[in-house]
C-alpha cells in the first residue's frame, strides 16, 4: 500500500498510529536497557537469589490480561454498535487497571516484609533492580489509566462509532502494550535469578 494514497484524513490516522509505534519502541527500549542491565548485574558478589518474588505480582498478571481482553471487545462492542456493553467493558478496564496498580503496591508490600528496602542497609541489587522495574513499568501503567480515562470519556461524548475509532484504537495499542509488557518483565523476574 501506497502510504502518500489516500485522503488527508486516512494519512493523519496513519501517521498517529506510526508515532504511537515509535514511542511503544522507545518504551521497549527502556525496559531492554533495564533488563539487560540486571544480566549483567548478576555476576556481581553482593548478588542474592533469596528474596521471594511476591505473591501479588502473580495474581497482577492475571488481572492485567483480563484488561486487555476487556479493552479489545470494546472496539467489537462499538462496532456492533452495542455502546451499553462498551461502556460495561470499558469501566471494566478501568477497575482492573486499578486492581493491578495496588496488587503491585501489595508486591512492594511483600518484598518490605522480607526485609528487602528499595536503599539503604536492607536493600541489595536484585530489591533495588526490582523495584525500579516495576516502578518504571507502573508509571506506565499509570500513563495507561489517564489514556483510557481519555478513552471513556470520549465514549461518553459518543465520538466513537463504527469506522471511527481511533482515539479508542491508539488507547487500546497503548494499553496492550503496557499490559504485555509485564507479562514480559513478570517472566523475566520470575525466571531470570
Amino acid at each position: 500500500m501506497d502510504l502518500t494514497q489516500g485522503t488527508t484524513q486516512e494519512k493523519i490516522d496513519r501517521s498517529k498510529k506510526t508515532m504511537m509505534w515509535f514511542a511503544m519502541i522507545s518504551m521497549a527500549m527502556v525496559f531492554a536497557g533495564l533488563t539487560s542491565a540486571y544480566v549483567v548485574s548478576k555476576t556481581r558478589k553482593d548478588w542474592s537469589t533469596d528474596l521471594v518474588f511476591p505473591e501479588p505480582f502473580i495474581y497482577s498478571i492475571l488481572v492485567i490480561l483480563a484488561s486487555s481482553i476487556t479493552f479489545y471487545l470494546v472496539k467489537k462492542a462499538i462496532e456492533n454498535n452495542n455502546r451499553n456493553l462498551a461502556t460495561g467493558l470499558l469501566l471494566a478496564t478501568l477497575a482492573l487497571g486499578i486492581g493491578f496498580v495496588f496488587l503491585q503496591f501489595e508486591g512492594f508490600k511483600d518484598i518490605v516484609s522480607q526485609g528487602y528496602h528499595f536503599t539503604g542497609p536492607t536493600s541489595n541489587i536484585v530489591s533495588t533492580f526490582m523495584f525500579i522495574i516495576v516502578v518504571t513499568h507502573l508509571a506506565h501503567i499509570v500513563g495507561g489509566l489517564l489514556v483510557l480515562l481519555v478513552v471513556i470519556y470520549n465514549h461518553f461524548k459518543q465520538k466513537y462509532k463504527t469506522g471511527q475509532t481511533l482515539g479508542l484504537e491508539l488507547g487500546a495499542m497503548y494499553w496492550h502494550f503496557v499490559d504485555f509488557l509485564w507479562v514480559y518483565l513478570f517472566l523475566f523476574l520470575y525466571f531470570v535469578k
